[in-house]
């Protein structure tokens, strides 16, 4: 008996085996050859299912798993870690959850296999994102991502400006994480509070993976937040009121005029200058014609100290001693004192006597 095979548009007979020939085996020829158009790999070896998700604080365990929340991984049941072994799956191992009620997609990594059976537990922004409650049912599927190279971030409040360095401190958060979903709000904890960051832009693909990967951040303006208002500077030109008189006239440009913004956008408590000083109100120094190279002059604006003169003595002062020995004749001594002579004991006698 001869039995004819066909395929697509070929047609060939196929002898049995009792003659010599190969024979018909149905499981060979119609499970990967069926119309030309063998079954692809990829299929054989996906990973897919549904899990009831509960958030990380539903966890039964004397442990605190708040290491959970911190990244963007979930936890799977022990099944699946039993069904990902028997499949050709690529390691690190990244799923993509779906909720098909909302129509909202994310992906993610795993922690661990040790959920009860038919529940995952997930983070609380990824449940968040994906508008599911607690008990709602995610698809999870295994998926395939690009390595990142580039993405963007916007902080969603404008306190996210208040860190010294966002980059390091996103880096640092990012190492609990395995990939990400543009689209997605994402929370990272930094001194006890939380900062959330939407990722405005992925590349190459709007869902990459971030393990092993030398990826370039970048950031928008945080959501709420307004440029600081400049006040405007009026500049009235009057005709006269620059004084020439000064050296070099006026200076074309000048370093350093403008003014200092910060990063964060606050103000320094810090009073400007009254007014500028203007070329012309700058006196122009005589020069020092004795100067010689190699020879330092420190030259001081300080001034010389005045001497006081002292004034000589009054002849009352010097003669108090023979005042106080000739008190007895007061008005001749007197006149002595008056006229600032040095009274003469002798002519004192002889006056006193005639």
């Amino acid at each position: 008996m001869v039995s004819w095979l066909g395929i697509g548009s070929r047609v060939r007979p196929v002898l049995p085996a009792a003659l010599g020939g190969e024979g018909l085996n149905l499981a060979t020829e119609f499970s990967f050859n069926m119309f030309d158009h063998p079954i692809p790999r990829v299929f054989q070896n996906r990973f897919s299912t549904q899990y009831r998700c509960f958030s990380v604080s539903m966890l039964a365990g004397p442990n605190d798993r708040s290491d959970v929340e911190k990244g963007g991984k979930i936890i799977m049941p022990p099944s699946a870690l039993d069904q990902l072994s028997r499949l050709n799956i690529t390691y690190p191992m990244l799923f993509k959850l779906t909720n098909k009620n909302s129509d909202r997609m994310t992906h993610c990594g795993v922690l661990e296999f040790v959920a009860d059976e038919g529940i995952c537990y997930l983070p609380h922004w990824m449940m968040q994102n994906l508008l599911l409650e607690e008990g709602g049912l995610v698809q999870v599927e295994s998926v395939n991502l690009q390595v990142a190279t580039y993405s963007k971030f916007q902080p969603q409040s404008p306190d996210f400006l208040d860190i010294t360095n966002p980059k390091a401190v996103l880096e640092n958060a990012l190492r609990n994480f395995a990939c990400l979903t543009t689209g997605d709000v994402i929370a990272i904890n930094y001194n006890e509070k939380i900062y959330e960051l939407r990722v405005m832009e992925t590349k190459p693909d709007k869902a990459v993976s971030i393990i092993e990967c030398d990826m370039n951040v970048d950031f928008d303006a945080p959501l709420g937040y307004k440029e600081p208002e400049r006040p405007v500077q009026h500049e009235e030109s009057i005709e006269g009121e620059a004084d020439h008189s000064g050296y070099g006239g006026e200076v074309g440009f000048r370093a350093f005029s403008g003014s200092g913004n910060r990063l964060d956008g606050k103000k320094k408590g810090v009073e400007p200058s009254p007014s500028p000083i203007k070329p012309g109100d700058i006196k122009r120094g005589i020069p020092n014609y004795e100067f010689k190279l190699g020879k330092i002059t420190f030259i001081r604006n300080s001034r010389p100290l005045v001497k006081k003169i002292e004034e000589p003595p009054r002849p009352c002062e010097v003669y108090r001693a023979e005042w106080e020995l000739c008190r007895s004749a007061g008005h001749v001594l007197h006149h002595y004192y008056v006229h600032g002579e040095r009274p003469d004991c002798r002519q004192w006698l002889r006056d006193l006597t005639s």
